[in-house]
């Protein structure tokens, strides 16, 4: 029973993370569209914007991996 309740608890926690990281990758989704409207509304300079946006890519590029990582490890067991 002890370890049922383990691996149960280690699914969710594996869930919850999983899900932290879809919304981290929503949130720099979102900063990249916003840096859109603050560009048009010529609140930053072109050069901010691409400095800003590659850095919100590149966020989201490493949460692609985190989420994608925990699979990848389990189906190699």
């Amino acid at each position: 029973m002890n370890i049922q309740h383990r691996t149960s608890n280690g699914e969710q926690e594996r869930d919850s993370e999983e899900q932290f990281l879809f919304i981290s990758k929503s949130s720099a989704a979102e900063v990249q569209s916003q840096l859109y409207v603050a560009l048009d509304q010529k609140y930053i300079t072109q050069e901010t914007f691409e400095q800003v946006y590659a850095l919100a890519e590149k966020v989201s590029k490493l949460n692609s991996g985190f989420i994608k990582y925990p699979k990848t490890a389990v189906d190699k067991r």
